[in-house]
């Protein structure tokens, strides 16, 4: 099978395709024949040595994939050969096949491709366990998102929307705020030209926003706990600024009995992850059904062109999801 790997670490100059063995499925895991893959920033870490794959998981980069069960592995009952299904995965999607354990397989949404599916998993279990679940949004609060026209932020919006609070962003051009508010975004704002902080305290009239969803980390830390209302979440996804901070002030969190909480998703075990499959086929699958939510889909790129892919998704100039597609 064809494959994506990475010859070194350093930009996307080192991404080369090649060739690997076909892997078989062990209990309790499916090999999926891959249509298409996410692209993720994650995967640019992977790239430049800062974010090996877990250990046990293939050295091939991909995050999530969609496409159809090839082989069904020991003990699984709930899928079958033929199936179309989305799959997050620990690595391994930027490749013809990838195995996937069946507990992190949900079936493809009827209102969306086998490709566009593929733009589904990382972003919704990482939205959905860190805004609901790690960060505790309830329909009335409201939520201010980092990021709002990437990947992660245009689920965010979407689904922040549709269990009921407000919802504002940050985005980086009048371009990226425009695109914020067609997916629902109450108000947008462009940080390159306005101060967040003394906008988000304007428009709740300084009361501030229940939660924050941040992947910049750095300067924005401090800022953040400033604008979060009493009773607050800060809920932490990423550092692409700096994950270190000096002169760190406490009495934020004091005063206002804040919660300053984060994750990450890869190095997660497979049970829990398998909870939080559970919870999206449940609470957000319908949605997905129906075409109420979506994933954005800003580009796609023949498997053999990931490292035009990679140098898209380093330029933080797509709108939504950028994906690999196979041709299977």
């Amino acid at each position: 099978m064809r494959q994506v790997y990475f010859d070194g670490a350093g930009g996307p100059e080192v991404i080369r395709i090649g060739e690997a063995e076909r892997p078989a499925p062990g209990p309790g895991q499916v090999l999926i024949k891959v249509a298409a893959a996410g692209v993720n920033r994650p995967d640019c870490m992977q790239r430049e040595g800062a974010y090996p794959p877990p250990k046990g998981e293939s050295d091939i980069p991909g995050l999530e994939i969609a496409g159809r069960v090839d082989v069904v592995g020991d003990g699984v009952v709930s899928l079958r050969e033929g199936d179309d299904v989305c799959a997050l995965v620990g690595s391994g999607g930027y490749a013809d096949y990838a195995l996937a354990d069946a507990r992190l397989c949900l079936p493809v949404p009827k209102s969306l491709s086998v490709i566009e599916a593929a733009g589904v998993p990382e972003t919704f279990f990482t939205v959905y366990d860190n805004v609901f679940t790690r960060g505790r949004l309830t329909p009335g609060e409201t939520l201010l998102i980092h990021g709002g026209s990437s990947g992660i932020g245009s689920t965010a919006i979407q689904l922040a929307k549709e269990f009921g609070a407000t919802v504002f962003v940050t985005a980086g051009s009048e371009e990226k705020c425009a695109f914020c508010r067609t997916l629902g975004a109450d108000a947008a704002i462009n940080y390159r030209t306005h101060d967040f902080v003394e906008e988000i305290k304007k428009m709740t009239g300084r009361r501030g926003v229940d939660v924050v969803l941040d992947m910049v980390g750095g300067t924005y830390l401090q800022k953040n706990l400033s604008i979060l209302a009493p009773e607050g979440r800060l809920v932490q996804i990423a550092a692409m600024q700096s994950g270190k901070v000096e002169n760190f002030d406490l009495w934020p969190i004091l005063l206002k009995r804040l919660t300053f909480t984060g994750s990450t998703l890869r190095a997660r075990t497979v049970e829990q992850k398998a909870q939080i499959a559970a919870a999206l086929r449940q609470n957000v699958w319908p949605l997905l059904e129906k075409g109420a939510v979506k994933p954005v889909v800003h580009a796609t790129y023949p498997l053999e062109c990931a490292r035009q892919a990679h140098e898209m998704m380093e330029s933080s100039a797509h709108l939504g999801k950028i994906l690999l597609v196979t041709g299977n």
